[in-house]
């Protein structure tokens, strides 16, 4: 699921370098042809993310000089160090690593991460976009914007309290957000004397539980993120463990797809039409292909209307293609002036999609506020925007249980404002909260199980009077439904067969 675009990806290319006369490729070939792995941080208060992330970014030579000496400032303001190992931060006279991610005042008055802290290196054979997100309760919703695009979750566990409940959730999540590997960071090592019967307890609580929720891949690795064990440079401290640093296992998991085995899948950002003198007739229709592969030639259909065409061309600024992949931005042709917009999603015309007005899936509720049953709200899938409404809430994950409450259903044919307060309204899905939605839109849209297509079978909800992103979801089965409970004789089928389930 895409509940946020990823922020400041840099788009301008350095200059060409002149091409070596012996053998190897050009650095700017180099770097365009490095692996991108996108990652996110996620467990308990205290658990040591932030200085895990600062000591990942300090080893691997991803400071600069000016954001160290700001570090060794504001470590210097705020007495100099921790000192005593008790928790995030730095030893006596070492910079606080935390600080190079906790951005915002309050983070660094509490020494908790409150927002979304994203971050920037690379290696020599490989490029990272690294989300720090919140492991506080009340902020579960920004782990969840962090891991909706992440392709490796590290979920960190203190070595003295080992599994929590916290740790539980945050891996819920993520294999709710579909996310395909995980690494299980045994933090806090030195507290524990670097013992390893604590680290195998921990790794095999934690594998016991990610294989009960569907984590298949999960590499458990003991560091001590205050002083670097493990985290870059392998540790003299832990003889016993012949696994893999962190680095080396995210430089070495596997993070290409197969883009000739996907579905080819095109959401329209804008129709380039210039009518100039040199392009008096050009249409085109510019994009980033989300899933896939598309060819000249190839016929397409215009989803959700379902009407037909043909690619005759392929534009990018550098020249035409003969073939695009994800996630490659471009501008595709038709050979018919067939009705085409923003929102619109091209799609291989032998390929049946599914599309509909009804959307049944998975959600997170992001709000403050709690959802109202036949509220009215905007539904975003892809770049489509249509209206819809709350119609129904009738299953509610409880994360720290694993067990799912089915609710009863109630009439909502009568249309509430998504802001009412009346103590009559009924009321379902609070901050946090994760629950099976059904929803009625007033514009049919591409329904793609998100199990299958984790690019265009995400949605967001939106509430109308104020632009506030209240819901981020998923369409299709889940692992909330998954874990329903049987009930004889449910009739529930009709509903659900409008999400293609």
């Amino acid at each position: 699921m895409t509940t946020t675009t990823d922020p400041r990806t840099p788009s301008a290319r350095p200059a060409p370098e002149p091409a070596p006369t012996q053998g190897t490729a050009p650095v700017n070939v180099q770097h365009a042809q490095r692996d991108l792995l996108r990652l996110a941080t996620a467990g308990s208060v205290d658990d040591g993310k932030s200085t895990l992330i600062g000591r990942l970014l300090y080893d691997t030579k991803s400071v600069l000089a000016d954001q160290l000496s700001a570090v060794e400032r504001a470590t210097a303001a705020r007495g100099g160090g921790v000192g005593d190992g008790s928790g995030d931060g730095a030893r006596a006279g070492a910079p606080d690593l935390a600080l190079l991610t906790d951005g915002l005042r309050a983070e660094r008055e509490q020494g908790i991460t409150i927002d979304v802290a994203y971050r920037y290196f690379s290696t020599a054979t490989r490029a990272y976009v690294l989300a720090d997100t919140p492991g506080h309760v009340q902020y579960t919703r920004n782990m969840v914007t962090g891991a909706s695009t992440a392709q490796l979750a590290i979920v960190l566990v203190d070595a003295r309290k080992g599994v929590l409940e916290q740790t539980r959730r945050h891996a819920t999540v993520t294999a709710l957000l579909g996310v395909p590997h995980v690494v299980l960071a045994v933090n806090k090592m030195d507290l524990v004397d670097f013992d390893e019967a604590r680290f195998t307890a921990i790794a095999h609580e934690f594998a016991a539980y990610a294989a009960g929720v569907g984590l298949g891949d999960v590499q458990a690795v003991p560091v001590s993120a205050l002083d670097g064990d493990n985290v870059v440079d392998r540790s003299t401290r832990t003889p016993w463990y012949t696994g893999p640093t962190l680095l080396e296992h995210l430089e070495q998991v596997p993070v290409q797809r197969d883009v000739h085995a996907e579905a080819f899948r095109f959401p329209v950002q804008h129709v380039i039409r210039p009518r100039t003198a040199a392009h008096p007739d050009y249409r085109g229709y510019a994009g980033r292909v989300a899933a896939g592969v598309v060819r000249v030639g190839d016929e397409v259909t215009v989803q959700p209307s379902g009407r037909r065409s043909q690619v005759v061309g392929i534009d990018t600024f550098d020249g035409p293609l003969a073939l695009a992949h994800a996630p490659q931005s471009v501008t595709i042709r038709l050979a018919d002036d067939v009705d085409v917009s923003r929102g619109d999603l091209l799609a291989p015309a032998h390929e049946t999609v599914t599309t509909g007005l009804d959307l049944t899936g998975t959600v997170c509720w992001l709000a403050e506020r709690d959802s109202v049953l036949g509220a009215r709200l905007l539904v975003r899938v892809g770049t489509r925007t249509v209206r819809a409404l709350l119609r129904e809430v009738d299953a509610i994950l409880d994360v720290d249980t694993l067990t799912v409450r089915t609710v009863a259903s109630l009439d909502t044919a009568h249309v509430l404002d998504a802001v009412d307060t009346a103590a009559s309204v009924p009321r379902t899905l609070g901050l946090n909260a994760i629950g099976r939605v059904q929803l009625r839109l007033a514009e049919p849209v591409v329904l793609d199980d998100y199990a299958r297509h984790r690019r265009t079978g995400g949605f967001l909800l939106v509430d109308p009077t104020d632009g506030t992103t209240v819901a981020a979801g998923m369409i299709g089965p889940t692992l909330l439904d998954a874990l329903v409970p049987d009930v004889d004789g449910d009739d529930e089928g009709d509903w659900l067969a409008g999400a293609g389930i």
